[in-house]
């Protein structure tokens, strides 16, 4: 038989830690029982408990719960323990009346497309195809922490200065100003967006159009007043109109994810990253740029972002996610010396700090040149698949189909005439075992482009070319429909 929870008395509220005695037991329980109908049927905590709890002998306990049965208050039943008299059974505290529930803010997680839906053929991922991360040295570096005697005992805030150390001088490599004490380890880097989030005090920002969604959504649910800048994956920045935006919002914080933006895969280029720091010196805003994907751009050496060209007053963010393994989900936030506390403060109230464990786990990877290894790897594999890509949409798409050519990262964008209904298309796709993701949801209002994101460093050549073969026959479905009923 299944035991019945347990009603809690306060024991304290007349002994201050000292010992009871059964006169005094008997008057603490008599009155919170007789206090609260509530109690009838319910059972009383089992005699080794509540001697447990008092430091009692169990004798006292049972002598207590004898003279409260003596007194009809209480009874035993079915050998299952002692329980409040009057009950006609013994309650489980399922009560009808519920208390109200809290109201949340309406906002749907809208785009979601899981990677292994049925098998299907995911073409929008932004994610790097998993057989082809270092699993094997991972789970390697995972050994050798382990074994360690010397696992960290208590959690450093900050993150690991070992790793911070590692991070830094991988950054100062690449002409930043940043120093290991400026660096805050974050779950993921979508951690380090919500403590900027959280830390800034003129809630006012301005971000891409169309925006990386996640960051739009959190910046939305926070009650920020967030704004748009548009960009074309073609064209690039709207210099204009961001210049007229920045000074009439004249925001906190400009957010800016500045190699292979997501949706749409565009990379600014050194002229854009110096109007942006100009427009930041003349309307007196931060900036945070989002790196993720600096390090998938393979035949070129880095070239000078916001950070570098702007200066440690640049917050920068940067993530290991993608490029070793997504369920990893360690990233960091570089600030500086007058950002670096309130930054912190936000982690420490947040999620106080990032498993010790897996931050050693990756210095280990760094420290054994694991992650350098592995990023030759990579590049050159998804060079190949990028390659390919292209090689089948010059094959397959027709001439009215444009897509851009981003050179790294993992995704590009293709632009479809209007005529194409996109919902249309993605349902006739989801048929036959293709996933796209719509990027509706990451615009400010009306969507400027009409298109997708398409992930080639997802899928092996094989998938790719049956996702571009299928997909291009339907888009030439729909454009011949169209066409013939203008």
């Amino acid at each position: 038989m299944e035991r019945q929870p347990y009603i809690r008395f306060n024991l304290g509220s007349e002994n201050s830690g000292r010992s009871l005695n059964v006169e005094q037991l008997v008057s603490i329980i008599r009155k919170q029982i007789q206090s609260d109908n509530n109690f009838q049927g319910c059972r009383l905590p089992p005699v080794r408990v509540l001697a447990h709890q008092l430091g009692l002998s169990k004798n006292t306990i049972q002598t207590a719960y004898d003279e409260l049965r003596a007194q009809g208050l209480v009874e035993s039943k079915d050998r299952s323990g002692f329980f409040v008299a009057e009950g006609e059974k013994p309650r489980t505290f399922d009560f009808t009346d519920k208390v109200p529930g809290p109201e949340f803010k309406n906002i749907s997680y809208i785009g979601y497309v899981n990677q292994k839906q049925n098998k299907a053929i995911s073409l929008s991922s932004v994610f790097v195809d998993p057989r082809i991360l270092p699993k094997e040295k991972l789970s390697a570096c995972f050994r050798s922490v382990l074994k360690s005697p010397g696992l960290p005992e208590f959690h450093d805030p900050q993150g690991m200065p070992a790793l911070r150390e590692k991070i830094a001088s991988r950054l100062q490599d690449r002409g930043m100003d940043v120093e290991a004490d400026h660096i805050i380890i974050t779950n993921g880097s979508q951690q380090a967006l919500d403590l900027v989030t959280r830390a800034l005090a003129t809630k006012v920002v301005g971000t891409e159009d169309p925006s990386y969604h996640l960051g739009k959504y959190l910046f939305e649910m926070n009650g920020i007043e967030t704004f748009g800048l548009p960009i074309d994956p073609f064209k690039g920045i709207d210099a204009i109109t961001w210049e007229r935006r920045l000074a009439e919002k004249r925001p906190g914080l400009v957010y800016l994810t500045t190699s292979f933006q997501n949706p749409n895969g565009y990379s600014y280029s050194s002229s854009e990253i110096s109007s942006i720091v100009h427009w930041a010196k003349e309307f007196k805003f931060g900036i945070l740029e989002d790196d993720w994907g600096a390090e998938m751009l393979s035949y070129s050496e880095f070239k000078p972002g916001l950070r570098a060209m702007g200066g440690n007053n640049v917050l920068y963010m940067n993530s290991f996610t993608k490029k070793v393994l997504p369920s990893l989900r360690l990233g960091y936030l570089a600030a500086n010396d007058k950002t670096i506390e309130p930054l912190l403060m936000a982690k420490r109230v947040s999620t106080i700090a990032v498993p010790a464990i897996i931050e050693a786990v990756l210095f280990e990877f760094l420290d054994r040149g694991y992650y350098d290894t592995h990023l030759r790897y990579i590049q050159e594999e998804l060079d190949i698949r990028y390659e390919h890509c292209l090689s089948l949409l010059r094959e397959h798409m027709p001439e009215e189909i444009k897509w851009t050519s981003p050179g790294g990262g993992p995704v590009l964008w293709l632009e479809l005439p209007k005529r194409v209904n996109l919902e249309t298309l993605m349902e006739k796709l989801k048929d036959q075992g293709i996933l796209i993701q719509l990027s509706n949801h990451a615009f400010f209002g009306r969507p400027h482009s009409h298109g997708f994101k398409m992930g080639y460093a997802f899928l092996s050549q094989a998938e790719m070319e049956e996702a571009i073969i299928k997909t291009s026959r339907e888009i030439k479905r729909q454009m011949n429909v169209q066409g013939n009923c203008i």
